[in-house]
């Protein structure tokens, strides 16, 4: 597999838009984490209600003087940006729940809100519209997960108007609780050349990568994963980091926090998350092992508590041998296992995770020199209209002898651009149905190639996101795909 996708860079002001828009996902200071399974159980009690006057206000205060509040008053926001009112809530059990917010707004025009829970985003910018008067009372409603026990939820005014008055947040429990992909599967695990879930059953996920976060967070926004989760069907989502082009390395606090950031809307969702360390060129991993082992301890600690969170180390390696990125994950695994003793790790194989095939090897150095580490997977790459019966043949043997994972793929050339290739493309989701290998395609962005499923300018313009119509063709292809998803078995 050839580099020169990854590392052209996009045209226009995507990066700084990234930088805004992932700022505003991690502003919220950040709150410990806790387990954040999908077990189906009851929560808090249905329909709980918090009163805003109970609740922490920063740049607000307690108003009794509209008609129509329940307890003994509502909170009227300060006209200012950043002015909140934040609920602690407490649930018995991790899952799914309703947020509702009452609110009235006496003007014609929107209040709109960030609503973050255990600060990250639940709703990005939420219109909180006018309701013709302050005496007349209507509820916005937010569906997130909590997790078990303590849950800070903030209500943040984004705009020099405030926020609207706000008179309590209630919290029912959905009745979708445990049907998200994590919600079912649990914490998963390899089983001999297979991932399976928490039963201890083979299952296949399927999903999408994001583009590099320096050049398309726009692309990753509540609206973007709330289609995602439930328009497409998806059952994990892959975080491309990259280290080099502009990435890690020019911020490592900002993108870790990023990164952060879309684990924790990953998991509301009940999506599986990949941190993917997406590095290029050097092709060598160890050049950048300092900064990974930094990274990856400082992931592990944050999320290693969770059921959702696979690690892929190494994106494509390349140049080097199979010996070096081996020394490189064998480091590297128990640098992860120190904080996270249960995640199956993703390790990429020679030559862009071509299993060595792209620089003239093949799968064998990998089964008779495996990495010396349990719960661990290889990675697999490859371009449907680039990459034909050799690369198809040697993914079909490895998963016999190995455990894979197709952490990324496209259905064009190498260069993740070009005319679609749908008929070789549909061989190897045939292959990888047949031997419950896992698969995530690139790209989840709206870059001008091909292999990136939105049209231009979607992500600028907020979507839509759902439905086929801000789709190319090679979207419109891997989501009808996504949507026929593996049953997951759980007996």
């Amino acid at each position: 597999m050839r580099p020169v996708r990854f590392w052209l860079r996009p045209f226009g002001s995507a990066g700084a838009l990234g930088a805004a828009l992932l700022l505003a996902l991690t502003a919220a200071p950040a709150v410990p984490t806790a387990p954040a399974g999908h077990t189906p159980a009851r929560l808090a009690p249905a329909a709980a209600t918090y009163e805003a006057e109970d609740a922490t206000v920063s740049r607000g205060r307690v108003d009794a003087n509209h008609a129509g509040f329940t307890g003994s008053g509502f909170v009227n926001y300060d006209n200012s940006a950043g002015s909140y009112v934040q609920w602690t809530v407490d649930a018995a059990r991790a899952g799914r729940v309703t947020l509702k917010l009452r609110f009235a707004n006496g003007t014609p025009t929107d209040r709109p809100m960030d609503i973050t829970v255990n600060g990250a985003p639940a709703a990005d910018d939420r219109a909180f519209a006018g309701t013709g008067s302050w005496a007349s009372w209507s509820t916005a409603t937010v569906t997130t997960d909590l997790r078990a026990g303590t849950n800070i939820v903030r209500a943040t005014a984004t705009t020099a108007d405030g926020g609207p008055n706000v008179d309590h947040l209630a919290v029912d429990t959905a009745p979708t609780t445990g049907s998200t992909p994590v919600g079912v599967n649990g914490q998963l695990k390899v089983c001999g050349t297979r991932l399976c879930n928490r039963y201890g059953k083979s299952v296949q996920l399927r999903g999408m990568s994001t583009h590099g976060l320096q050049w398309y967070s726009q692309c990753v926004t509540g609206g973007s994963l709330d289609a995602l989760a439930t328009d497409w069907k998806a059952d994990v989502l892959r975080i491309s980091m990259y280290v080099q082009e502009g990435g890690y390395e020019t911020d490592p606090r900002g993108f870790t926090d990023k990164v952060h950031a879309i684990i924790e809307q990953a998991t509301a969702r009940g999506l599986y998350a990949i941190v993917d360390w997406h590095m290029l060129s050097p092709g060598d991993p160890h050049h950048n092992l300092s900064r990974a082992k930094t990274f990856f301890t400082e992931i592990a600690q944050r999320h290693g508590n969770k059921n959702n969170v696979l690690y892929e180390i190494a994106n494509e390696p390349n140049g080097v041998s199979w010996s070096r990125i081996k020394s490189y994950a064998e480091e590297l695994v128990p640098v992860i296992r120190r904080h996270d003793p249960d995640t199956p790790v993703l390790i990429g194989t020679r030559a862009w995770s071509s299993l060595g095939l792209s620089e003239g090897g093949d799968e064998s150095e990998v089964v008779n020199d495996p990495v010396d580490a349990p719960n661990i997977m290889y990675t697999f790459h490859f371009y449907a209209a680039s990459h034909r019966e050799e690369n198809l043949n040697a993914l079909s043997r490895a998963a016999d002898r190995l455990p894979m994972f197709v952490t990324e793929f496209g259905t064009q050339d190498y260069a993740g651009e070009g005319a679609d290739d749908f008929a070789m493309a549909q061989r190897y989701l045939d292959l990888m149905a047949a031997k419950k290998i896992s698969w995530v395609n690139w790209n989840f962005s709206d870059d001008h190639r091909s292999g990136a499923v939105f049209k231009p300018g979607t992500c600028a313009d907020n979507g839509p996101w759902a439905g086929t119509s801000s789709l190319k063709e090679a979207g419109v292809w891997i989501r009808e795909r996504i949507r026929t998803p593996d049953g997951f078995p759980t007996g």
